[in-house]
């Protein structure tokens, strides 16, 4: 078949497409549902800075206690070296604290998965551990391990691990009985059932703690820096607030949120390109 037959024949099938009733509907809802998710955060942004603004102009805040948003915009613009140059040190723990904890909580998960006595006795002290505040657990490790990148990255890998523990237990556990003595049946091991059925079942949960740690390994490395650091956000913020320059600590938080946002938008991206049986959301 000829270049030109198969583009006709792609023509008319658009066209016949096109003029489907229920086609057209459902492609009416997932352009407004599209146009839903991108207005309504924008709405939801727009709206605090108009309430922010109109807090500061109407209660007249002193600008060391709050700046207006332009004060902040300006910040950003005249500071954008020095921000940009803190921000990487951060991204860098964030991102290290993120891999390292998920992964270590994956395989945890897989290991009390399939060994119900060591998920009795290591799963309490996991919670117990967890228990402890991040504040607490930041000196320790500062301690232990130095004033460089590497208590940054345990921190944040540690705020990263339980979520993702809890929800991959819970993925890898609630598999179909049916499906489960189907695999039996077919006298399929015990690895077979792990990756075909176990891991498939669990994706929608992992991604759903995934996207909880993509935020949360930010604030793990943020507090990490306030123990003990002299460059990245968290030290950027401490010294904006000795000095009472508050158009830069809010410029800094700023830049912390976009980090966090710009993660979770990672997350979210790779788990449309992995999880595609899903259906759509219709909210």
């Amino acid at each position: 078949m000829s270049t030109s037959s198969l583009d006709v024949s792609s023509a008319s099938a658009a066209t016949l497409a096109a003029a489907d009733p229920e086609y057209q509907a459902w492609a009416t809802a997932r352009q407004r549902r599209l146009w839903r998710r991108r207005l309504l955060p924008a709405l939801g942004i727009t709206g605090l800075i108009v309430l922010w603004w109109a807090v500061i102009a109407i209660f007249d805040v002193k600008p060391f206690i709050a700046p207006s948003p332009w004060a902040v915009v300006e910040t950003l613009y005249a500071k954008r070296a020095v921000l940009l140059d803190n921000l990487l040190p951060t991204a860098m723990e964030a991102a290290g604290g993120f891999l390292l904890g998920n992964l270590a909580a994956i395989a945890i998960a897989t290991v009390f998965v399939h060994n119900k006595t060591l998920q009795d006795i290591f799963f309490p002290v996991v919670l117990m551990f967890n228990a402890i505040p991040l504040v607490a657990k930041a000196p320790v490790l500062v301690l232990i391990m130095g004033n460089g990148m590497e208590p940054k990255i345990t921190i944040a890998a540690l705020v990263c691990f339980f979520p993702t523990l809890v929800n991959m237990v819970r993925g890898l556990e609630s598999v179909n009985p049916q499906a489960m003595e189907l695999m039996r049946v077919l006298s399929a091991s015990k690895t077979e059932i792990f990756f075909r059925l176990r891991l498939q079942n669990s994706l929608p949960y992992l991604f759903s703690a995934l996207r909880i740690a993509a935020s949360m390994s930010v604030i793990g490395a943020v507090v990490g820096e306030w123990v003990g650091a002299t460059v990245g956000i968290g030290a950027m913020i401490l010294q904006a607030t000795f000095n009472f320059d508050s158009p830069l600590l809010y410029a800094a938080i700023v830049m912390s949120a976009t980090l966090s946002g710009l993660f979770f938008l990672l997350v979210t991206l790779a788990e449309r390109w992995i999880i595609r049986w899903q259906p759509e959301s219709q909210h």
